[in-house]
């Protein structure tokens, strides 16, 4: 994503920043929602089933960590997070740089993308690409809004989803190639 975070990373880095107002990066909403309820599902759903059991060592520390006290808890689900990513990055066969700052500035395509996503409706894109490009994102749009209701403890829906979403962003992005022939990982599903 043009020097900040991978593309569809885009729902983490927003709320990152919602943890606590003393910190300068926050707990991901996808990453706490996993620690909190203690259902590694929320983040496997991002990552490659090959990454699984690394993940799930760290998962598990983490939950054990947690549970030492306020400062354990934090440095636990820091330490979390940023495995979580970098994970999620080497699946992508991207570079992980370290998480970024509250503040950090993300494109206005980028930030109009995620919302019509939560939104369900695209509007926020308009105005932002040309007509050519909206019509060719309503079907990558469909595809991953069809998709977006799938049961969190089905991880296999659940990556057909992120998949789709995936492939909206990086249209939505100007980059026009499927996400799994990008990545190398076709075969993977994400």
């Amino acid at each position: 994503m043009h020097g900040t975070c991978s593309f569809h990373l885009v729902s983490l880095i927003r709320d990152w920043c919602r943890l606590s107002p003393a910190k300068s990066c926050r707990i991901s909403w996808v990453h706490y929602k996993a620690l909190e309820t203690g259902n590694i599902n929320y983040a496997y759903k991002w990552i490659f089933e090959e990454y699984e059991e690394e993940l799930k060592e760290i998962y598990d520390l983490s939950l054990k960590a947690r549970k030492l006290g306020p400062e354990a808890k934090e440095v636990a689900d820091r330490w979390f997070l940023e495995n979580f990513v970098r994970i999620h990055r080497a699946g992508e066969g991207a570079s992980y740089d370290g998480l970024k700052p509250s503040g950090t500035v993300l494109e206005p395509v980028v930030v109009a993308a995620d919302e019509s996503i939560e939104i369900g409706n695209m509007s926020p894109l308009k105005g932002l690409v040309t007509a050519e490009e909206y019509h060719a994102l309503e079907e990558k749009f469909e595809k991953a809004i069809a998709l977006k209701d799938f049961d969190i403890n089905d991880v296999k829906a659940a990556r057909k989803y992120v998949e789709a979403y995936v492939i909206f962003f990086k249209m939505a992005e100007g980059e026009e190639h499927d996400h799994g022939q990008a990545h190398g990982h076709g075969h993977h599903g994400h």
